[in-house]
């Protein structure tokens, strides 16, 4: 650690960073970055300039820093944070390093984990950020920022799902010894992971009718489509185009997690110790799969193993692959209620008020109560001439089959019921409800389960394809000491 003299007081936190910046960036001295942007040694910075520029401005840039760095002469001295990894025109500090060490520690204690050595802990977080930085330093190259309206209604969310106000689950996270000014900033960089995705991966999938048909046709019939697994995954990666000499290193080292597998060793502890999987620092878990869910490089292996079980090791494209199957849900049929209503829709336009509309439908209303025939009317004044020649009649309807307005409204009513005017995005409506059944509905279930899988599917191997080249292509230099192997 070198020992600086801070800044002048009034020189404000941006352009100290700044100044660090420049420092590092242009002058090359990037082991002088600090925290809080204070200066390096004007020893250092004359060394660099005489090294880099000449001339006027050579005296002019010398004379600012000079300046800068010398009307503190008693000030106190502040200890720098060092560069633990400078990864493109970014830098991973020290101290986020440590940061993230620390919290990644407690998460694994409390899941009752053993902590791996440090060095290879830290190795595994510093990829982590590395990973992380390029992604983010992506995002805002590409303009995508979230801002804080859409971050307090995701948080709002978050502490509905746990039944707490934001008040307690901000007192929770806090007794948890976590600050609440992290939990946001991690939770905006998760949405901003989240749309990077789907702009560089998810939109460019597609799954067709056809893709739909071949997938249901190859599942096993002794397989159930609800019948789930949850499981664990040590991957030990290869780069694109692996050399011989590549494939052999990483299969001496995969030969060697199963040997310290072979002698008791926990197999969370292993995946966070060696895995080269996204996973890694959470015990390796992925989660609960549904058969049809499985990589294909699982779907062979997972059905026939019991829990707690271990796959032989399992060579892939990206690299060699262990699973462990940690528990199983059974079969369940899917069941869902359907509405069989009919309506009267009246659209407002520049000419008809809301209000108005409004007004005509509760005449409408009346007239029905009164007796008057609600299929005579819709085919009279129904805006949706689909319907209307059926007088109203929408036949059985799904959940999610209409806007959510409409439904929310068809499904507050009883059996007969006319409801009051209800606004739509199509217009107002009056609905009726007929009758209500509940149906198996498997098989259509399972055609839309079959397109959400396969586009999660395509997902996530091209998500771990794309996450691979960015990597490779990344400039990256460590400042701290990395295990080379982590083995």
């Amino acid at each position: 650690m070198f020992k600086v003299t801070p800044l002048p007081g009034d020189f404000c936190p941006e352009k100290r960073h700044q100044l660090a910046c420049f420092v590092v960036r242009v002058l090359g001295y990037k082991n002088s970055y600090m925290a809080d942007g204070a200066s390096v040694f004007i020893s250092c910075l004359r060394t660099k300039i005489r090294g880099h520029l000449d001339g006027f401005f050579s005296v002019v840039l010398f004379i600012f820093f000079s300046v800068c760095l010398s009307t503190a002469a008693q000030a106190k001295e502040i200890e720098i944070n060092r560069i633990a990894a400078i990864v493109n025109d970014s830098i991973i500090t020290q101290i986020e390093l440590d940061n993230r060490i620390h919290t990644i520690s407690q998460q694994i204690r409390q899941k009752g984990t053993s902590l791996p050595e440090q060095a290879i802990l830290e190795s595994q977080v510093l990829e982590q950020l590395i990973m992380e930085t390029l992604q983010m330093s992506l995002a805002d190259s590409t303009g995508i920022k979230i801002d804080d309206e859409t971050l307090n209604r995701t948080i709002k969310k978050i502490s509905d799902n746990n039944n707490l106000s934001l008040t307690e689950f901000r007192n929770v996270l806090e007794k948890d010894g976590y600050k609440f000014t992290d939990f946001r900033e991690n939770v905006r960089q998760e949405i901003t992971l989240r749309r990077l995705h789907e702009r560089q991966v998810h939109q460019r999938i597609v799954i067709s009718q056809q893709d739909i048909e071949q997938f249901l046709n190859s599942q096993p019939a002794n397989i159930s489509s609800d019948k789930s697994f949850h499981l664990a995954h040590i991957l030990v990666a290869l780069p694109e185009a692996a050399s011989p000499a590549q494939v052999a290193a990483a299969r001496k080292k995969m030969e060697s997690i199963t040997a310290k597998l072979d002698q008791g060793t926990d197999f969370a502890t292993l995946a966070i110790s060696y895995s080269d999987g996204q996973q890694a620092l959470n015990g390796g878990e992925i989660g609960w799969k549904q058969f049809a869910e499985l990589p294909t490089l699982f779907a062979n292996a997972v059905p026939d193993m019991k829990v707690d079980e271990v796959s032989k090791v399992i060579r892939g494209p990206n690299g060699f692959h262990l699973v462990k199957l940690l528990e199983i849900k059974g079969e369940q049929r899917h069941n869902i209620d359907k509405t069989h209503a009919r309506h009267i829709l009246i659209k407002t336009d520049e000419a008809v008020s809301d209000e108005e509309v409004k007004a005509v439908l509760s005449k409408l209303r009346q007239r029905i109560i009164d007796g008057e025939s609600f299929a005579t009317i819709a085919k009279t004044h129904s805006g949706d001439t689909g319907s209307a020649i059926n007088g109203g009649d929408l036949s059985w309807l799904a959940p999610g089959q209409t806007v959510p307005q409409f439904e929310a409204a068809m499904n507050r009513l009883s059996l007969d019921e006319i409801s009051q005017p209800v606004q739509s995005t199509f217009g107002w409506h009056l609905i009726q409800v007929l009758e209500r059944k509940q149906v198996d509905d498997t098989a259509a279930f399972e055609r839309n389960q079959a397109q959400q899988i396969l586009q999660q599917r395509k997902v996530e191997e091209e998500l771990e394809i794309w996450l691979r080249r960015l990597r490779n292509e990344a400039y990256v230099e460590y400042r701290t000491t990395p295990s080379p192997d982590r083995i």
